[in-house]
Order: C-alpha cells, then sequence, then structure tokens
C-alpha cells in the first residue's frame, strides 16, 4: 500500500509492522526520521500514532480519504450543567439571540459533512505569524510547506470523532480554557497534535472564512461564560465572527497574534 491511497480506515487496520513501514516510508519522502510509532485507544479500538521529526520541527501523520467531519447539533444532548451555564451568558445577552445551545452550536460549528482529504503530515505544534512577518505562504513554501486547508485542520484535530471537542462532547467548566499546561486540553490529541489548547490561540488556515483552535481571548475577556469561553476549542468551530475580525481591516495590525499549522505534502 503506498501513502497516496492510505485512508483513516486503512490505517486502523493495519498492524505495527504495516505501520511502521508506512511511516518510515513517509519519514524518507521528506527526508526526516521517525522519532515515535505508537499507538492509542480512539473511539473503542487502537490508533496508530506516528511523529516524524524534519529540520527540527515534528509532524504528526495524518491518514485522508473520505472522512466524516462537522458537528450534528441535532444529535447532541446537552449536560444540565451546560444548558444552566448557555441560559447564564444568554441571560447577559450573549449567544447573538439563539434561544437554546443546539440553535447557536449549529450557527457557529461546521456542518455535518464528508470529504476527501490527501494524507499529509502536519506539525505537532502551531508556529506563530510573528516569525514571518514578510508573509507566511512564502516562508512556508520556502521550507516545502504549506498551509492547511480548512477541512484538514479540523480533520487532523478530531481525527474522526464526532464529538463537541476533540476528547468528547464535555469541558470541565470549573477550569480555565486558556493559560498553563495541564488538563484534557494539552493533552495530545489522537494523531500526536498538541491543538486546540487554549481559548487565546488563533490558528489561520488556508480559508479566510474560518479561524481555529480559539477566539483570541475575546469570550474569556468578554465575560461571555464559562462554556463559551471553551466553545473556541471545539473541533469545527471555524469562528465566522472572529474571522471577519481578523481578515477585516480591525484586525489589521494584529498578525503576531495569530498561528498557523504547517503541512507537508506526500505522494
Amino acid at each position: 500500500m503506498s501513502l497516496a491511497d492510505l485512508t483513516l480506515d486503512r490505517w486502523r487496520s493495519l498492524d505495527p509492522a504495516a505501520a511502521g513501514r508506512l511511516a518510515h516510508e513517509a519519514a524518507a519522502q521528506v527526508g526526516g526520521r521517525v522519532v515515535l510509532l505508537d499507538a492509542v485507544e480512539h473511539l473503542g479500538g487502537p490508533l496508530h500514532r506516528v511523529r516524524i521529526e524534519r529540520e527540527g520541527q515534528e509532524f504528526a501523520l495524518i491518514p485522508g480519504g473520505t472522512v466524516r467531519m462537522g458537528f450534528d447539533a441535532d444529535a447532541f444532548t446537552a449536560t444540565p450543567a451546560q444548558s444552566a451555564d448557555y441560559a447564564e451568558s444568554m441571560d447577559e445577552g450573549y449567544g447573538y439571540g439563539h434561544p437554546d445551545l443546539k440553535s447557536y452550536l449549529a450557527e457557529v460549528l461546521s456542518p455535518p459533512r464528508t470529504a476527501t482529504l490527501a494524507t499529509v503530515l502536519m506539525a505537532v505544534e502551531d508556529e506563530a505569524l510573528s516569525d514571518h512577518p514578510a508573509g507566511i505562504p512564502g516562508a512556508l513554501a520556502a521550507r516545502g510547506l504549506r498551509m492547511p486547508g480548512a477541512d484538514e485542520w479540523e480533520h487532523a484535530c478530531g481525527a474522526g470523532a464526532g464529538t463537541l471537542f476533540r476528547w468528547g462532547n464535555e469541558c470541565p467548566l470549573d477550569e480555565p480554557s486558556y493559560g498553563g499546561s495541564g488538563g484534557v486540553r494539552h493533552e495530545p490529541n489522537a494523531f500526536g497534535l498538541h491543538i486546540a489548547y487554549d481559548s487565546y490561540g488563533t490558528e489561520l488556515s488556508g480559508d479566510p472564512a474560518a479561524v481555529h483552535g480559539g477566539d483570541g481571548g475575546e469570550a474569556v475577556c468578554g465575560g461571555y461564560g464559562e462554556l463559551l469561553a471553551w466553545l473556541p476549542l471545539a473541533t469545527a468551530n471555524r469562528n465566522p465572527y472572529m474571522a471577519e475580525f481578523v481578515y477585516g481591516p480591525e484586525g489589521e495590525g494584529m498578525y503576531e497574534e495569530f498561528s498557523t499549522r504547517p503541512v507537508l505534502s506526500l505522494h
């Protein structure tokens, strides 16, 4: 099997030896080396996890194929604590006028759908745009890299899970959604990425209508409520209102506040 034929379902079905061969093939393609090859429990079964180091930067192997993504708000059942917290946010004037949490989620999260994606290597850590003041696309291209597509980012974050967050449908409302170095949001995801870990972050993709993995701290600073402060870390949250700000005239000059997650294409 070639990397071009690799899908998430086929990746799951491989034995460790076969997964290792593909991992080393991917590393050889990009002039890197495998630094991690293990497996984690994910969605009721094992999932191989690969990290490849190239030029001092670590990348995770993200299998593609036809994948499910987006969030089905109709199938979501809020906990009493989530519903109560959202009701408090509405009382304070937040929630964009949506009468309940489900309708709000349907507004701000990407809808359920399928997409066909290539298998890629994606940086384990996001990269600050301030490191490339002359322009991120050109700076990445000079290193053989590119920005992720919005669907690529979302698939890489959720790893096939249809839950609100990459770790499940709930978040610890009694903990902050930012700062620190512990807690569920700082744990590597199923593919080994450190992703959607701080609501003060804002990751850009190739889609100017979306930002990912945070809202620059808007919900926290604005006092929107605990759940709405965590929601920017939701896998399918593309923050359309924040994207409008980031790419509009108001966002000019805030370049150093944002980041992106470099991608290495495979063949």
